[in-house]
């Protein structure tokens, strides 16, 4: 999925896809920026922290980056900030949290990387499979595990678990955060979680 940001005094609708990554002006199409590279297949979407943009892809070769979004023209020897490949990450989208990036495994870890260096902190197994997209909410990620088994982090030097929360039922769709309720669609029911 695209995201539309206003960066460097442009409006730019940034994606990843077949060996690319790339920022288009939406109102014309026209390109502001491509990387290419680094590998064949992305699903994970782009993430954005009001200074560096990141990057999870998986297949055939696994690769996490942060992306400096003010260049012009082909970028990809001068705006890769950090790129590192010690992450299996394929299908989650990554998420960020202050200053920290939190990507999930599709193999059920997850890691925790300082977003300005993509120095890794951490990687601890937190499920048995991730396919859910990861979201965020006063200053926390929430990881929910295909067999629905939801782990609330706090970012920082080491992992610090808040809540486990086990849904009951496998869940392979991202959650949603809105009017101060939490819902996550599992395979039979469509649950909000919030205070009544």
């Amino acid at each position: 999925t695209p995201i539309i940001r206003e960066i460097d005094g442009r409006t730019q609708m940034i994606f990843s896809g077949s060996k690319h990554i790339i920022s288009l002006n939406p109102h014309d199409g026209s390109e502001n920026w491509k990387i290419e590279g680094p590998t064949e297949q992305f699903v994970a979407s782009m993430v954005y922290d009001g200074k560096l943009l990141f990057m999870a892809a998986g297949f055939p070769t696994y690769h996490v980056m942060g992306i400096k979004p003010d260049g012009r023209g082909d970028v990809t020897e001068s705006h890769i900030a950090w790129h590192a490949t010690n992450a299996k990450c394929y299908v989650p989208s990554p998420v960020v949290v202050g200053e920290h990036l939190i990507v999930a495994d599709d193999r059920g870890t997850a890691n925790c990387f300082v977003a300005a260096t993509g120095d890794r902190l951490w990687q601890e197994r937190l499920g048995n499979h991730f396919s859910n997209s990861l979201v965020t909410a006063n200053g926390l990620a929430y990881l929910v595990a295909d067999d629905g088994l939801t782990k609330v982090v706090r970012p920082g030097e080491k992992l610090a678990v808040v809540a486990e929360n086990p849904l009951g039922e496998r869940c392979y769709s991202s959650p949603a955060i809105a009017h101060g309720c939490f819902f996550i669609r599992g395979e039979k029911h469509l649950f909000c979680i919030g205070e009544k």
